[in-house]
């Protein structure tokens, strides 16, 4: 089954009144390239975390979000009240001594000096919810890969739809084969004739149309481009991880197509190449997607 690149998944878990919320897209990209935004809680379990998404996602452009949301009524800063009478005592001495005016906004000035507010508890990271943010990534991820396979899907179905295309249109070619011989076989004779007084030796003029008739003949191309078909089909069926080959496969379609439309050398030939190229055009395209 082939996976696509492209992806998106999201999880969120509670815990101790926290939201925690893990979030990861997914684009087609040559290679992994992962870009992460941690809540600053988390920051130590970096490198943890980008092997967590890299190791099943393995390829293509990765944004991750990590982010947390309180969900209780936060605990209030203390005020340090052993501080604020001491400051607010020197203050009015000082006033007494020097003759200033005692401050207009004593809270304003008060809570501006060192110690007055006591420093809420630092937040650290605990087994407990490290483990908690662990299971919120792996769901995220795990949402994202069921993403990849159902667009994967719908990638094999279009590929397969296009090669079946390409094989109808490859078919569609051979009625005009013989015609198309047989019209240069003519064209040949014909101009010949038209020139007056002209003498030629009918077994030479056979062999050389013999010799230009297989310059233009595209059997060869038929069954290569019959075979890539085949093998585009049997790589789809090998398992994710085959979009670079599939694309190599394209390519030799490719090569078939066009030598195959400069050997056509007639207009209904040359249609049905353009055809298939548009078939073909569309894979390269969605190819881009597979991982």
């Amino acid at each position: 089954m082939l996976l696509s690149m492209t992806g998106y998944g999201k999880a969120t878990a509670d815990l101790r009144g926290k939201k925690i919320t893990a979030e990861v897209k997914s684009l087609n990209s040559k290679a992994l390239d992962l870009s992460t935004r941690i809540a600053p809680l988390y920051r130590e379990k970096e490198l943890d975390i980008r092997a967590m998404i890299a190791g099943p996602l393995e390829r293509g452009k990765i944004d991750f979000s990590l982010w947390t949301e309180q969900e209780s009524i936060p605990s209030a800063t203390i005020i340090n009240e052993a501080a604020v009478n001491a400051y607010r005592l020197q203050i009015e001495q000082i006033c007494q001594k020097t003759g200033l005016p005692e401050p207009a906004d004593w809270w304003g000035t008060l809570l501006r000096l060192p110690d007055t507010l006591l420093q809420s508890e630092v937040q650290t990271l605990d087994d407990e919810e490290w483990l908690v943010v662990q299971q919120t990534i792996a769901e995220a991820v795990a949402h994202l890969m069921a993403f990849r396979r159902q667009e994967g899907q719908a990638l094999e179905q279009k590929f397969t739809e296009k090669l079946d295309n390409i094989a109808a249109l490859l078919a569609a070619i051979e009625p005009y084969e013989t015609e198309r011989t047989e019209r240069i076989r003519q064209r040949i004779i014909e101009g010949l004739r038209a020139i007056p007084d002209v003498e030629y030796d009918k077994g030479r003029l056979e062999q050389e149309m013999i010799y230009y008739i297989e310059k233009l003949d595209i059997n060869e191309e038929k069954q290569r481009l019959s075979n890539h078909l085949r093998y585009f089909r049997e790589t789809m069926q090998a398992g994710h991880g085959q979009g670079k080959k599939l694309g190599f496969i394209a390519q030799e379609m490719g090569r078939e197509i066009n030598t195959t439309g400069s050997k056509s050398n007639q207009a209904e030939m040359q249609n049905i190449v353009v055809r298939m190229k548009d078939e073909l055009e569309q894979i390269k395209e969605q190819v881009l997607n597979v991982m």
